[in-house]
């Protein structure tokens, strides 16, 4: 498949930046691509549901979330989460590479860090979305590339200018759009 290839080339030509800091309480996202049928390859976004206890609650988001001790290493957590979230059922094997782990640039009361990792599907699967989504937003990868807007966002009570990408009535910013740039960028 030459889009796989095509992926694993690129994730190779630079490895990730990579930490082990057993202070930082650990997540790990997954970037699903799949073929799309009219605008090239796209990547599975989620719309996270509104809950009061979440202060993510609506965003843009990649599928992921916390390790749980069970988890043998972050890649077995972005595969049950995953599969908690969207009812993907990824293969390691599928795993075509990672990218930098990073950190919120803004302080926060945890210390938190997120490592992604890249999964290419041969096709779009039927999703089962938990409680924790409100919407699936497949969203073609060329979308994503140019020019940001800047956007007043209501985060956690306050109200701060940030750099987005808007897809409709969805706004893409801050980690998220981080770990997507940083797969463009290795892309290109």
């Amino acid at each position: 498949m030459e889009l796989e290839a095509r992926i694993t080339n690129a994730l190779a030509q630079r490895p990730p930046s990579v930490e082990e800091d057993p202070d930082v309480r650990w997540a790990a996202v997954a970037l699903v691509l799949a073929p799309g049928a009219q605008h090239g390859t796209e990547v599975l976004l989620l719309r996270r549901a509104l809950c009061e206890r979440d202060p993510w609650s609506g965003h843009v988001s990649l599928p992921g979330g916390r390790r749980e001790p069970a988890d043998g290493d972050l890649l077995v957590t972005a595969v049950r989460e995953t599969w908690e979230e969207t009812g993907i059922e990824l293969e390691r094997e599928a795993c075509l590479g990672q990218l930098d782990d990073l950190r919120p640039r803004r302080a926060s009361p945890l210390a938190i860090a997120v490592r992604p990792f890249v999964f290419l599907v041969p096709s779009r699967p039927a999703l089962r979305l938990s409680a924790e989504v409100a919407a699936e937003l497949w969203t073609p990868l060329d979308e994503l590339r140019g020019e940001r807007e800047t956007a007043r966002l209501e985060v956690r009570g306050g109200v701060r200018e940030e750099a987005v990408v808007r897809l409709g009535p969805d706004v893409l910013w801050g980690m998220t759009l981080r770990i997507l740039d940083g797969f463009l960028e290795r892309m290109a």
